[in-house]
């Protein structure tokens, strides 16, 4: 059955289709690396060919020997030895088939494996929100898991076309006619496997696709966040329900793929035992006229069964090739899409030390269309129909200037573009036109690293990785001492919390931190951005989850450890309002307003009514 669940990626309609050479020759370039291991596996699967047609023609002599008389104990001593080491030598190029067959599947895997992880972190911050995040786990697992099965599927077919030559040239030598008679029910292998094939296809897929309903709900309802939500609005019994009809659907398509399945093994072993009789047949008539040795039709028995097996997996293998190449199509989909935002080339590093001057000059931006930054096939259901229009514009003539270690607080209503225009500065997005710059130079001109290394951000929702939370701070400097990482844990004034963990610096946060409050999440998050020392710092929101006391206290520790850094903050609260140099207000993609906080309050515009409505409301 294992042959049949590997066609669960196929529609039944790619049964039909020819095999792609260039998908062919491109999967071969990810196994040159193991051609000498493949060329040994390769002599290995011949000997093992050779050696496994030996054991009958040993029982012929045996038998044919020992029923004329002419067999003495020492010749059957010798023959019987000769068994036992055919059986050992069959052993040990086994072992070394296996060896070879797993060196090549599972580093073949690795090597996949790694490129689209490899290429996938490459890949913008516009990709991972159009991308289902289940869909793209799938091709790291699943899809390179199939692609491995292109190695197994080519060392079974050599295997097989070996044992089917020396099988076949046995038996010709001892009975052309038995053999003949042998072959006559092969078609019969054949069209079993082409008339089964696409039913089995379409059952494996159905299984696959209640199964993937199944897990996506699991994998929804059992993180912290889901499972919250389910208590929150009392559905614990509603969610079993319907976990109950979406693990029915596996059970049905289960019942009917195993049925489905014994029916075609079934069939198979019919034709085969037919083929069976029929040798029994001609060869007891030729023991009763003499033509034929009782030695001989042992032997001819052994290599039917021999002869029937690699038929059926050679009839199928076009279906397990077309899998594996599937596979590869959708892992080489995923390595084939160009990273949106990329280093250019002569892009260069910024000079150090990094200054943090930053300049906006004249910035319109819209996002990408999907068609642009995303795959569609990793969108999954309700894409887009028109994946080719970017949005409306965002941003819209934006230009501003911040001098190293000032401070610039963006302000303005929902959806005025303030977090769009913070995420352009680490160079998430390409701005559409315009430039963004630092130290005088255009981001797009610098590599990636240099500007992320530069910028630092921490966003109002930040993100913890179920890991310690020495890992945590540590992921901004791998090379921190464990003296730094207190010394910023102090400065952000979260150091006494971790002490008082119950395994300290060693505690796990839990999946997304959520074993953290949300304001201990964020002043960790500060840490950590401390820890790392940008020269441009870009605060999201970074104190909108502390209560008035922490954020006095945080903001002490900002205001020193900002000194000399550039700062760029969208902020609600009135305190890093009134304390930034500059205030940028924007609406409708646009700065309305700038000035600092006294002068935009007696020009009495957007800014007056913000500080009123919000500003003033969060102060008192």
């Amino acid at each position: 059955m294992a042959r049949w669940r590997s066609a669960q990626h196929l529609d039944p309609s790619e049964l039909e289709r020819g095999i792609d050479r260039a998908t062919l020759r491109r999967a071969w370039a990810f196994a040159r690396p193991y051609r000498g291991l493949l060329a040994l596996q390769l002599a290995g699967l011949a000997g093992t060919a050779v050696l496994g047609i030996l054991p009958p023609l040993v029982l012929k002599a045996l038998v044919d020997r020992a029923v004329a008389h002419r067999l003495s104990t020492g010749g059957v001593n010798l023959l019987v030895a000769a068994a036992v080491a055919i059986a050992l030598a069959m052993t040990a190029l086994g072992l070394l088939n296996r060896w070879l067959g797993s060196r090549i599947g599972e580093g073949l895997i690795y090597d996949l494996r790694v490129a689209l992880f490899r290429h996938v972190q490459r890949m913008p911050v516009a990709f991972f929100t159009y991308t289902q995040t289940g869909s793209l786990l799938s091709r790291l697992s699943n899809d390179v898991l199939g692609a491995q099965q292109a190695v197994g599927t080519l060392s079974t077919v050599t295997s097989d076309l070996f044992t089917l030559a020396t099988t076949l040239t046995a038996m010709l030598l001892l009975s052309w006619k038995v053999t003949v008679l042998a072959l006559l029910v092969v078609p019969g292998f054949v069209i079993l496997d082409r008339r089964m094939a696409k039913r089995l296809a379409t059952l494996s897929r159905q299984r696959m696709s209640s199964n993937a309903d199944m897990s996506s709900t699991m994998a929804e309802r059992l993180n912290v966040a889901g499972a919250l939500l389910v208590k929150l609005f009392g559905r614990p019994r509603s969610e079993a329900e319907e976990f109950s009809q979406r693990a029915a659907a596996v059970r049905e398509t289960g019942i009917r793929l195993a049925v489905q399945s014994r029916l075609y093994y079934g069939s198979l072993a019919l034709v085969g035992a037919v083929g069976t009789a029929a040798v029994y047949w001609i060869g007891g008539r030729g023991l009763i006229n003499g033509s034929l040795q009782v030695g001989t039709l042992t032997a001819l028995a052994a290599y039917v069964s021999r002869l029937y097996s690699p038929l059926t997996d050679l009839a199928s293998a076009r279906v397990d090739l077309l899998t594996a190449l599937v596979s590869f199509e959708r892992v080489f989909e995923v390595l084939d899409a160009v990273p949106a935002v990329d280093d250019l080339p002569g892009a260069t590093p910024l000079a150090a030390p990094v200054e943090g001057r930053l300049d906006v000059e004249d910035v319109w931006f819209r996002y990408p269309s999907p068609a642009t930054v995303s795959i569609e096939s990793l969108e999954g259901e309700g894409t887009r129909e028109h994946r080719d229009e970017p949005s409306e514009p965002i941003l819209r003539g934006v230009s501003f200037s911040a001098e190293p270690g000032t401070m610039v607080a963006l302000v303005g209503p929902s959806g005025a573009g303030k977090t769009t225009l913070s995420s352009l500065i680490p160079r998430l997005y390409d701005v559409t036109s315009g430039a963004v710059r630092i130290d005088g130079r255009d981001v797009r001109d610098l590599t990636l690293e240099s500007v992320t290394g530069a910028v630092g951000v921490v966003s109002q929702d930040p993100h913890l990785f179920h890991d310690t939370v020495g890992a945590n701070l540590r992921y901004a400097r791998p090379e921190a001492t464990g003296e730094e990482i207190v010394a910023a844990c102090r400065a952000a004034r979260i150091h006494d919390v971790i002490a008082a963990l119950p395994d300290g610096y060693d505690t796990v946060v839990g999946e997304r931190g959520y074993r953290l409050s949300g304001g201990e999440k964020q002043r960790l998050s500060i840490a950590r951005l401390l820890l790392k020392a940008p020269a441009i710092v870009v605060l999201d929101e970074a104190t909108s989850h502390l209560d008035s006391e922490n954020e006095a206290l945080i903001q002490q520790a900002l205001g020193v450890a900002l000194a000399g850094r550039t700062a760029v903050v969208i902020a609600h609260r009135l305190s890093t309002i009134a304390a930034a140099d500059q205030i940028l207000v924007l609406d409708g993609g646009r700065i309305v307003e700038r000035g600092r906080h006294s002068d935009l309050l007696r020009a009495g515009g957007l800014y007056s009514e913000l500080f009123e409505t919000q500003f003033r409301a969060a102060a008192g």
